[in-house]
């Protein structure tokens, strides 16, 4: 996160109502909600996740046992049943 100087970026008139409420302290400003992404969207962690869970979706489909499934991903049965029997 990089800090930003107020005055740099925000006009005097609001500057100085914020001053009101708080002054010589750090505060943090969240993004708009339509400006968030979903977690591992920008690393590609989101797309390989969903790829390895297409994979482990199509390998129970073709017969493999869950606690096969299990042992060759490192993941408890629990998270294959999960991932095996959600809905979308």
């Amino acid at each position: 996160m990089s800090y930003v100087k107020a005055e740099s970026v925000l006009p005097q008139e609001l500057l100085e109502e914020l001053q009101k409420y708080v002054q010589g302290k750090t505060i943090y400003i969240p993004k708009d909600k339509s400006d968030y992404q979903k977690w591992g969207t920008h690393s590609g962690s989101r797309r390989r996740l969903d790829q390895r869970n297409r994979i482990i979706k199509e390998k129970f489909k073709s017969g493999i046992n869950i606690d096969q499934i299990s042992e060759e991903y490192f993941l408890s049965a629990e998270t294959i049943k999960n991932i095996v029997y959600q809905r979308n």
